[in-house]
């Protein structure tokens, strides 16, 4: 099989082929690792290699098969992980000059349930500063490029992991989400990914970073490889009392099943965000597909107006928690992103009482959502109001589209659902005229993966994205 083939198939495809001994993990290893040397110096999605023990986990993945040993269902499979998770013996810097020389002893509990499962690490991608803005860049690495235009962000934080896999560069990708940072860059990059219910997922080693907003899930080019993914990610540790027992469903099973019948809600803009017309005419278009293959959508009025201060309140106050570990800020702000000493800077003054307050902000917010889940059984938004936008702003995010002055967050349509903790993932809906991906954000009910992968399955069955795969590289 030609190379070029071997680094675009599916985690499942690989997998099977492995297992059937069609395959070998070192020549999937060495193949994506010759097409990293060629493609990853133009995008800067792998910040940290780890060709060696790479091709040292291969050679055993091959042996466990040819000698017939039981293998797990990632056996031989690569991964990239973001470089915010824990990795031991691996450098994980967090995109800080403050942690530049980290290395952990430990893995990550998803990390080490990935490796248990016969995942083979690849590297480290790159991500912003603590994961803490919308577009991946930092002090440590610098700028990861769209593979759909160089020019152009991959969103963030999770923007190396989705400019990885929408690269060819690894079938996987570990993501982390506390506002977005896994749905935007899907969005951004044209892959699928999702944040699931919150806790699903163990958090552990403690980081102390948004304890209430974080929520890991998987980045990958189809929504198989991303049940795949999350059925070996999930389940209980004794290391996050937020983390959830079993749910006793197979995500891989749910993709079955369709939306015929469906209850879906749809909402272009949650009452504050701003869509572009080219944005809106692509989600209105899979909306309309979305009632051809029998859901019955109807747009609905959700207002969400309330969440954007208190998401901000809340990120930042936890943000500025974190920071303070390190020392006073007027020590370490030299050696810190100037956006995100201004974010610091900005809820210094914040009171317990004015914390108190917006949590019970969050709390009606959470009510408001859940109410709608009462009477359907999706909602359906854009991920994002725009497409993926130029490297450089002066202010980072746009502050207009199409010709509309737009507020601090009201080009994405992602940060209510970490408030609320709900699963919602991003899909493929679509390309722009010059080319660029767009998605649309689905969100369940809480607790319920299952009806996000069925409707993110039966979409891509219907408009499959699969062989779409970007010009820059």
């Amino acid at each position: 099989m030609p190379s070029q083939e071997i680094c675009w198939m599916s985690a499942d495809d690989l997998a099977t082929a492995i297992k059937t001994k069609k395959l070998s993990p070192v020549e999937i290893v060495k193949h994506l690792l010759e097409r990293m040397a060629d493609i990853n110096p133009k995008i800067n999605a792998y910040v940290t290699i780890t060709e060696d023990s790479a091709i040292v986990e291969a050679k055993e993945a091959e042996d466990a098969v040819m000698q017939g040993r039981q293998v797990g269902p990632l056996h031989g499979v690569p991964v990239a992980l973001k470089d915010t998770n824990f990795t031991k013996g691996v450098r994980t810097t967090m995109g800080s000059r403050l942690m530049e020389d980290f290395v952990p002893e430990e893995d990550s509990v998803h990390v080490e349930r990935l490796k248990k499962a016969g995942a083979i690490v690849l590297g480290k991608t790159n991500t912003p500063e603590f994961a803490a803005k919308a577009v991946t860049d930092n002090l440590v690495f610098g700028i990861t490029r769209n593979p759909w235009n160089s020019e152009r962000t991959t969103g963030g934080s999770s923007g190396g992991s989705a400019a990885t896999v929408a690269a060819g560069l690894a079938p996987l990708a570990t993501g982390s989400d506390a506002g977005g940072s896994i749905r935007i860059p899907a969005s951004c990059c044209g892959v699928f990914g999702i944040k699931p219910q919150f806790g699903r997922v163990p958090n552990y080693p403690l980081f102390h970073l948004w304890e209430s907003l974080l929520h890991d899930g998987p980045i990958t080019r189809t929504v198989k490889d991303a049940a795949l993914m999350l059925d070996v990610m999930a389940g209980q540790h004794w290391g996050d009392r937020h983390s959830l027992p079993p749910s006793g469903l197979s995500f891989v099973e749910s993709l079955k099943g369709g939306v015929k019948g469906l209850r879906v809600a749809w909402s272009p803009d949650l009452n504050y965000a701003t869509v572009s017309h080219q944005v809106l005419a692509i989600c209105e278009a899979a909306i309309k597909q979305f009632t051809e293959m029998g859901a019955e959508v109807e747009e609905v009025q959700l207002d969400c107006r309330m969440a954007g201060m208190t998401y901000a309140t809340i990120l930042d106050t936890e943000l500025a928690a974190r920071v303070a570990l390190f020392g006073p800020l007027y020590e370490i702000k030299d050696r810190l992103d100037p956006l995100l000493v201004e974010r610091v800077d900005a809820v210094k003054n914040l009171t317990a009482n004015d914390y108190l307050k917006i949590s019970f902000t969050r709390q009606e917010l959470s009510a408001r959502v859940g109410k709608l889940f009462q009477t359907y059984d999706l909602l359906l938004t854009p991920t994002l109001g725009i497409p993926a936008w130029p490297i450089g702003l002066p202010k980072v995010y746009v502050e207009e589209v199409d010709g509309k002055p737009v507020s601090t967050r009201g080009w994405t349509l992602t940060f209510p659902f970490n408030l609320t903790g709900q699963p919602a993932a991003s899909i493929p809906a679509g390309w722009t005229d010059d080319n660029l991906p767009v998605g649309l954000q689905i969100v369940g009910r809480p607790y319920d993966e299952a009806i996000v992968f069925r409707a993110a399955a039966a979409f891509e069955a219907a408009k499959p994205w699969i062989h779409n795969r970007p010009l820059v590289v």
